[in-house]
């Protein structure tokens, strides 16, 4: 068995991508005894005095400490020279980790953090494709093609933890073979349309707030979902119109919305036919405004979203 390396008092977890620093912190946790005390704080709302307290108190059930600060830059700028006077002699008996997104290596608390500990670099890679390639083998034994990692990161964007997640379903749905363009393709493209499904059910639903919610996560992942957004919003009108004049498309709706069902049917009575045709005319109006190039496609979703939402 490797012996484990010792912890040091102090961790600065630098760098701006969540996943990256979570990642980091979890392998620095896996080094300490099993048995060590946890304790988080928030650096905008802990006093230092409290936090000092528990670092250099001992743990009452166990042999060592550790203290994970998120938001450490806020805890820094409130205490900044009281930190640096504990860093210069830290406690020997708990470990400090301060998660903060930068922290210039010319500051004194810089110098400091890494003359007695470590200083942990959590920022995102310049080549993510690379990246996600390299990360899908090593943690998803999966392998994937250059260009699929490449069309992966176009997809979703450099979300890290995004990426992590697809990977990983890729490698539950391609056990044993070499993911290319077409089922990276396939795999996020289903993700999204079952994304605009939800949306369309929680707007069909009247929860215009998680529609919103959900709509801006989507654009934000996917640009290129405000081009299908008007297609789903049609079908959902089709069903309003189906429950409020009946006909075939009446009875795929139990089947579409599920136990949803009732809010669906009364919110779609509370929005009418007249209601109905105003969202119809305002539909077409966004579909000629992004066709045309006037104003964002995704505002121009937004505010139908809005208005809708509203009983406008």
């Amino acid at each position: 068995m490797i012996p484990m390396a010792s912890p040091v008092p102090v961790y600065a977890l630098v760098g701006e991508d969540v996943f990256l620093q979570l990642r980091k912190l979890s392998s620095l946790l896996a080094t300490l005894p099993p048995n060590t005390q946890r304790i988080d704080a928030d650096g905008e709302r802990v006093e230092l005095s409290e936090l000092l307290d528990e670092l250099r108190s001992y743990s009452m059930f166990s042999s060592s400490k550790v203290v994970v600060v998120r938001n450490a830059e806020m805890l820094i700028s409130r205490y900044r020279e009281q930190l640096e006077d504990y860093l210069s002699h830290p406690a020997n008996s708990s470990v400090l980790m301060l998660r903060v997104p930068k922290l210039p290596g010319n500051e004194r608390i810089s110098k400091l953090i890494a003359k007695v500990g470590k200083v942990e670099d959590c920022n995102p890679p310049k080549d993510v494709a690379r990246w996600s390639a390299d990360h899908a083998a090593k943690e998803h034994k999966l392998s994937i093609t250059p260009a699929a990692a490449r069309m992966l990161v176009e997809l979703i964007g450099d979300d890290l933890g995004r990426i992590d997640n697809e990977l990983a379903k890729l490698a539950l749905q391609y056990d044993n073979t070499k993911v290319d363009v077409p089922q990276v393709t396939q795999s996020v493209a289903f993700q999204r349309e079952q994304e605009m499904k939800e949306l369309s059910a929680e707007v069909a639903t009247g929860q215009t707030t998680q529609a919103i919610r959900r709509w801006r996560q989507l654009i934000q992942l996917d640009p290129s979902t405000e081009f299908r957004a008007v297609t789903w919003l049609a079908m959902w009108l089709a069903d309003v119109s189906a429950v409020l004049y009946g006909g075939p498309g009446a009875q795929k709706l139990a089947w579409a919305y599920r136990d949803r069902l009732p809010q669906f049917t009364a919110n779609a009575r509370k929005l009418g036919k007249a209601g109905l045709a105003r969202a119809l005319d305002l539909l077409v109006e966004v579909d000629r405004q992004n066709k045309s190039g006037i104003g964002e496609a995704s505002t121009n979703v937004e505010r139908f979203l809005l208005t809708v939402g509203a009983g406008k």
